[in-house]
């Protein structure tokens, strides 16, 4: 695995940190701008739309530029983003603030994937994919904490200026430790990625990711509710639990690596039934304290961390040109806006522990669209060669180092 793959993981945890942190400052960030929770609360739908319709755009901007300086400019603007943000004067300069930060983001994860399957052999890339993806991961983990704590402690604005200073210094580690001899393009032209989307295994491919996602965050989105007033945990244990789930991602996108290269159809059906049955646990032992810790533990381990299955199997049916892995973090990002909002909806009629059952009814329906793959053959995983296998390999010191997180 070349040192490459691990620096674009550092460039994720930056950007997964800048997206969650309005999450965690709700309250601060609402004092601070003179507005409402629901008005901040649009600010995380804002970032969220932008990932997902300007992301896109964004990688087709420097898809032609190299490696280095695609990154660059990336992560460029998502510095810009952050300070626009810490320096905000209103509500109407953060919400600009925030779409800019979620369309550099989004166009960065899809360039990230991109790289990281052509620095590597076709035989690891699931595996290189969960090294990038753990960036995400460690995000949960560590980087929303570390803002949250940031925030409460010295302000929200400070929490801004930390990640802008975060970024600043996983920049120029990142462009330097990427080969710059090649484009973000991976060697392919715009009409070899757009020819993708021509195929419904891809489509069929998406809409899988989607409702993967979405399953795991009808139930993450409302966790800390759902412990303190089902469950009935004191409110301070809550970031406790919170740090506990997010291990598990970790452990569980690990592992998920391990096995994407082989099995990546496999993988997403243990995975989905397995997190369905999480979901369904959760919501009928909700009220007691030892089996719902458990259930959220299993959604941890089951849920976003089928991101390198997702990821390998987009690729198989597609290619892995930047341009398909972004749109494929568009869809990733989709699932997390239908799992929070319907979410949302389904608590104002049937209580706490409706988005668990809508959690689980998702991930049923994320396993219906495996069985075309599953009824297709004696290998119904492969797929056509993409457009970065066809291309050469970026240079790397030997040949033994020499691939869409929504």
């Amino acid at each position: 695995m070349q040192r490459a793959v691990y620096v674009l993981a550092m460039g994720v945890f930056a950007m997964v940190t800048s997206e969650f942190v309005v999450a965690g400052l709700m309250p601060q960030m609402a004092r601070g701008l003179d507005v409402g929770i629901p008005e901040i609360g649009y600010l995380i739908t804002a970032y969220a739309v932008a990932m997902a319709v300007g992301g896109p755009i964004l990688t087709l901007a420097v898809r032609r530029l190299r490696h280095q300086t695609a990154l660059t400019t990336l992560f460029g603007v998502f510095l810009a983003g952050n300070v626009l943000a810490a320096l905000a004067s209103d509500y109407g300069v953060m919400m600009a603030a925030r779409i800019v930060t979620g369309v550099a983001a989004q166009a960065f994860f899809g360039v990230a994937v991109s790289l990281c399957v052509q620095l590597v052999r076709p035989e690891i890339r699931g595996r290189a994919i969960a090294v990038v993806m753990n960036g995400l991961m460690l995000g949960t983990l560590l980087g929303l904490p570390l803002a949250t704590l940031v925030g409460e402690h010295l302000g929200w604005r400070a929490a801004f200026w930390v990640i802008t200073g975060m970024t600043v210094l996983v920049a120029p580690a990142t462009v330097a430790g990427v080969p710059g001899t090649a484009r973000a393009e991976g060697g392919g032209g715009i009409r070899e990625e757009a020819v993708a989307f021509r195929r419904p295994r891809l489509w069929l491919a998406f809409s899988t990711s989607t409702l993967i996602i979405g399953a795991t965050f009808a139930a993450f989105s409302y966790l800390n509710p759902v412990l303190t007033e089902v469950t009935g945990f004191a409110t301070g244990t809550v970031p406790l639990l919170l740090i506990a789930y997010g291990a598990a991602t970790v452990v569980g996108n690990t592992v998920v690596g391990r096995l994407a290269d082989r099995h990546p159809v496999g993988v997403q059906v243990v995975g989905l039934t397995l997190n369905a049955l999480f979901l369904a646990g959760f919501a009928l032992l909700a009220h007691l304290a030892v089996p719902a810790v458990a259930m959220m533990l299993g959604i941890g381990l089951v849920g976003v961390t089928m991101n390198p299955a997702m990821a390998t199997r987009v690729q198989r049916a597609g290619n892995a040109g930047p341009l398909v892995n972004s749109v494929h973090s568009s869809f990733i990002t989709l699932g997390v806006i239908v799992g929070s909002s319907f979410g949302g909806l389904v608590i104002d009629s049937h209580g706490l522990r409706a988005p668990l059952w809508l959690g689980a009814g998702l991930a049923v329906l994320g396993l219906l669209t495996l069985l075309p793959d599953l009824f297709r053959g004696a290998r119904p995983e492969g797929g056509p060669r993409s457009a970065t296998d066809a291309a050469p390999r970026a240079a790397a010191p030997t040949p033994e180092a020499c691939a869409v997180r929504s």
